[in-house]
Formats: C-alpha cells, structure tokens, sequence
C-alpha cells in the first residue's frame, strides 16, 4: 500500500518539480548524471499496474543516490559496473520526489517491494504475540557524541531477542497441517529460542539445531521452552544444513533463522514500531549475521525514508556479510570465537538475505572485541540495561562513527540480551 501510494503519484511530482525526462534507450549504457524514461513494459516485474511511461531517472554525477542502495547500484544505471549477482537494470526511481525509494531497478528490486508488503502484513500478524519494545533516548551518551541518539531496546522483547518476530510470523504463516508435523530450525541460540517460545504460544512441537559451541545459557534456555535441542558441527552454517536435511527426510517444516522471506518480514517490523515511535531519524546502526533484521527493518524504513542512511554493523572477527557484499558473492571466512556469538559463523549458499544487504545496506562498519566489550559496560553503567555482544557490536559500530552523524537524530538497534553469566564476567 506506501509503495503504491508513493509510485502512483510519482510522475505528477515530477510535472510539479519541472524534470524533463528523454528516453533512456541504453539501460546499461554510460549516462552519468543523465536522466531518462521507464522502458516500455520494464514495470511489469512490479506485479501491479502502476504508472509505468514517465518516472523519471536520475543519478548523482559521482553515481551515488540519496535513497537506498550501495553506490554501486546506481552505477549500475550509470555504466560503472555490471549489476550485483547478474541483474538487468530498469529504472532508478527519483529519491525526491513521492517520497520512494531512491534505487536502481534491476532483478532485485522487485523482492525488495514484496518485503515491504510482506512487513506490513507481518506486523498486523504477530502483533498479539510481541511486545512493543520501548525507544529511549540516551542522554549520557547524546551528551557525549553531539548526536541525538535512540535506543531500540530490542533486548526487553519475549526471550530476550529480536528473533522472536521472525520466528512468530514464519510460524503463523504455515497451516495447522504444516505445523502439526513438527517445525526444525538452526541457531546459534537466539532464533532457536524464538521458534521454541513460537511452538509453546501455538501448541505444536519442534527440534533446533545448534551449534556444539552454542552458549549453554541459551541452549538451556530453548530446553526450558519444550523443545527439543540437537548439537551438531562447530559453526552455525553446519547446523542450518543438517536442519534442512532432517526437515526433508521427516516432512517437517523448516525454520531458517534468515534465509526465508516470512522470517526477514517478521523482523521487519521493529522497523515499523521505529517510525512509530521515532517519527524520523537519519541514520539507523544494526548488527547483522545472516541479515534478517538489517534487511527486514531497511526494506520497511526506506520506502518511508528513502536518505535513511543503514549501517551494517559486525565484529571483525566475523564479518562474512560485509566480505561478501564486498566480493559480489558469499564467502567463506575462519570463525575464531567472539563475543557477538549472535551474529557469528557463515551464510547459507544462495541466501536471500545477501542481495538484499547489497541493495539495502549503505555500510559496513565492522568492530574490534574490545570496542563490544566498551559498548557492552556503557549500557550497563549510563543506560542500566543489559545487552549482549550482538547489540554491543552496534553500539560500538556507532561510537567510532559518531563524529560523522553530529547534530543529526540516530537509532541504535540493542537486538538482545542474552549473555551468559560468564562471558558478562569476562566483559566487566
């Protein structure tokens, strides 16, 4: 519904603004700066019959775009470079004007308009079984940076995390006969908690996988919620592959903890209650793993706010999304130990979530273990909130940055809380 609202009054903005238009007969070719008209029939991939003659194109002269998107994308119209996994460009919405997305439309783009729906649809679907976690400002640490600074205390959610958003609406989304035969899912804890608290609120059973270096705390955790919990491989990939095996050999339903587009729109609407609440913002920090949330929560924002700027945020001993995004394909890296054990190990081959960050996320910011454990003590000590090594990777990705965002209005993401008693020890 936003997007349609925004797209269908598009062209009479741009009569209103005065943009001419020419036709853009090379899609691919090299028009810096240029501007140009949607392709004859280019938006069908849109599934709705929007106007589809005049958007305008266009682009700023050093190929970025204050809507959403790396700056790669708008190369990508722009002829500086070949489009992310082998899409064909289309059109680049005009960030300014109906108040859209400012991005380039290549074979990504479409999944980005279906998760936007699909968030505003998972928030009237999970929202008798969430909370609506509170947006606090933190005047120690405004006071501090010169920034406004919002605290998204996703850490006070059910469980202890934001997972239990995706976990619900993937849950709710499968029929009484999918559930009835059992539900699997892989985590490294927090999304297994989830769908454990998910299968206890509607009555049905399940089993997760974890990694054997899971945190015993969370592993205890998901046993305490009925479910049933199987160790297995040193790193959270191994585990989402054997989940997926035992899930086809059994008819079961299988719960990735990122790599399905019920559980990214499920996540999605922390996005929603933050423009509730928030009004506006320019800037939203976000740890990412697998990237559920950073894709869910920046596919819902920018179609609101198409300068939001997104920054991804990981600790540097496990930055395999940002070395990704980076490579133009999934990698794989070593996974020494972090305290971001949350956002930890590697992603799943052909996951839906790597293009989605390569359109969605502005940067990558990624964190020393150092900085985590600094972040962490400072929302004990000046916001007297507990939080774990995932919601202290972006804190602290937003304190080395903090000098780049003064006199603006910024979100912090706190995804979650669940440290063990021992590695809180080690922090302190």
């Amino acid at each position: 519904v936003v997007v349609k609202q925004h797209l269908e009054g598009m062209w009479e903005g741009a009569d209103r603004a005065g943009t001419g238009a020419s036709p853009h007969t090379n899609p691919t070719g090299p028009t810096k700066g240029g501007s140009g008209r949607l392709p004859q029939g280019g938006g069908a991939r849109m599934r709705a019959g929007f106007h589809q003659e005049e958007l305008v194109q266009t682009a700023k002269p050093n190929g970025g775009s204050s809507g959403f998107g790396m700056k790669k994308t708008c190369r990508v119209c722009c002829g500086w470079g070949a489009p992310p996994t082998g899409g064909q460009p289309r059109w680049l919405f005009q960030p300014k004007i109906g108040g859209i997305i400012g991005a380039c439309y290549y074979e990504g783009l479409g999944e980005v308009m279906e998760l936007v729906q699909a968030v505003i649809e998972a928030e009237k679907r999970i929202r008798p079984f969430v909370r609506e976690t509170p947006l606090d400002r933190a005047a120690y640490l405004s006071a501090l940076t010169g920034v406004e600074v919002l605290l998204k205390l996703e850490n006070t959610q059910h469980t202890g995390s934001f997972k239990v958003r995706g976990a619900l609406n993937a849950l709710l989304c499968l029929t009484d006969e999918q559930r009835a035969r059992g539900i699997v899912a892989a985590s490294s804890g927090n999304h297994g908690m989830a769908t454990a608290f998910g299968m206890r609120a509607l009555g049905v059973s399940g089993v997760v996988f974890v990694p054997e270096d899971a945190s015993p705390t969370k592993v205890a955790a998901i046993q305490a919620l009925g479910a049933e919990v199987r160790q297995h491989g040193q790193d959270c990939l191994v585990a989402e592959i054997a989940a997926r095996r035992y899930a086809a050999e059994q008819g079961m339903s299988y719960i990735s903890p990122y790599n399905d587009l019920r559980v990214v729109a499920g996540q999605g609407t922390l996005g929603v209650e933050l423009e509730r609440q928030a009004g506006h913002i320019d800037a939203v920090f976000i740890a990412v793993g697998g990237g559920g949330l950073v894709s869910g929560v920046a596919a819902y924002l920018k179609a609101r706010w198409p300068e939001l700027i997104v920054v991804g945020c990981q600790p540097e001993r496990s930055a395999v999304m940002a070395a990704s995004v980076r490579a133009g394909t999934i990698v794989e890296l070593p996974d020494p130990p972090t305290l971001s054990d949350g956002t930890a190990g590697g992603i799943e081959p052909g996951a839906l979530t790597f293009g989605l960050c390569q359109q969605l996320v502005d940067r990558f910011v990624l964190v020393s273990e150092a900085e985590i454990a600094v972040a962490m003590r400072l929302a004990i000590e000046t916001q007297h909130t507990l939080i774990e090594g995932a919601a202290g990777v972006a804190l602290a990705a937003f304190l080395r940055c903090a000098e780049e965002f003064r006199g603006k209005r910024v979100a912090v993401i706190l995804c979650g809380a669940n440290v063990s008693a021992e590695t809180l020890k080690s922090v302190l």
